[in-house]
């Protein structure tokens, strides 16, 4: 009896990896035969578990039921889960600290002692910094993937950068996430554009709207188009700088939500930012650290030589 208990967990674990498997892939696993197999998955069946048969291989994989079945994890993914809901619990989500804090509780009280240790190493060693801002709500981030899954068109409240309130009607494409922040990448029904919309200043209107034809989207990199989105483009100022240091470096102190780059070669990479200020962008560049050369706006080049002279004066003055 023990010995056909810990051959059916060790099946549950094998038909928890997301592909259908053979039956006699199932076997060969097992060390039983094909046979065994079968009554086996005719056993958790009988528990509750909704095996299902793959049609034309004769294979097998896990549906989703009703309930959720005791996940079986090896040792780096149960230590991944763990640092991943302790992140959650501090993190970019409103409500989600809480949940995070109890499914912690409920998997670390069943983690083996060399588990847990690992995992209570690193999050002693490590400080998290804390983050400003507000937080995006669950519900709200459900309802726009719901919607990207379905192609439905969204209607939701929605507040500008200055508090302007409006309508807007959209068709959502992706959401990302900056690490702090949810962004939705959607198509503007009513200015025949690609936007980027805050999250977070986000309300969903029920119900949705109709479906559509997914669109070809606005770049390939879409991570890179919302970084170019909310760092340079809504800016009065949108300026190009050269800096002497290759992307990864530069990577390490421009965060994407400020400044989007691309690489040259390995000793070079293109910054872009925005801003309504010449100063703002001039002193945002020359912090960074890095060597430079600004090609555009024509106003911030002139503004830098403007600065560098009197830098330059003050400095013999001193």
């Amino acid at each position: 009896m023990l010995e056909t208990s810990a051959r059916l967990l060790r099946l549950l674990s094998l038909l928890q990896n997301p592909r259908d498997w053979s039956g006699a892939e199932l076997a060969e696993r097992l060390e039983v035969t094909p046979r065994t197999v079968r009554r086996d998955i005719d056993r958790l069946r009988t528990l509750g578990y909704p095996v299902l048969a793959t049609a034309g291989t004769a294979g097998y994989r896990l549906g989703a039921g009703a309930d959720v079945p005791p996940l079986l994890l090896d040792d780096d993914e149960a230590v991944a889960v763990a640092l991943g809901l302790r992140t959650a619990a501090g993190g970019s989500i409103t409500g989600i600290e809480e949940t995070s804090v109890r499914a912690l509780a409920k998997l670390e009280q069943v983690l083996p002692s060399r588990l847990r240790h690992r995992v209570n190493a690193l999050h002693a060693a490590t400080v998290p910094m804390g983050g400003a801002g507000p937080t995006a709500d669950p519900g709200t981030l459900t309802a726009i993937a719901a919607a990207i899954r379905d192609s439905l068109s969204l209607r939701f409240d929605y507040r500008a950068h200055d508090g302007t309130a409006s309508v807007r009607t959209a068709e959502p494409h992706r959401l990302v996430h900056t690490g702090r922040r949810w962004y939705l990448v959607g198509w503007d029904v009513d200015r025949g554009d690609w936007r980027t919309y805050r999250v977070d200043r986000l309300t969903p209107r029920t119900p949705t709207g109709p479906r559509f034809a997914p669109r070809t989207p606005p770049d390939a990199d879409l991570g890179g188009y919302t970084s170019r989105a909310i760092s340079t483009s809504a800016y009065r100022y949108q300026a190009r700088f050269t800096l002497h240091v290759d992307a990864a470096t530069a990577a390490e102190r421009i965060a994407p939500t400020t400044g989007a780059l691309e690489p040259v070669d390995e000793h070079s990479c293109t910054l872009r930012a925005g801003s309504n200020s010449l100063d703002e962008l001039a002193i945002y560049v020359t912090t960074t650290g890095f060597d430079f050369r600004v090609h555009e706006p024509p106003e911030l080049v002139e503004h830098v030589r403007i600065l560098a002279a009197r830098l330059s004066a003050a400095a013999g003055r001193s």
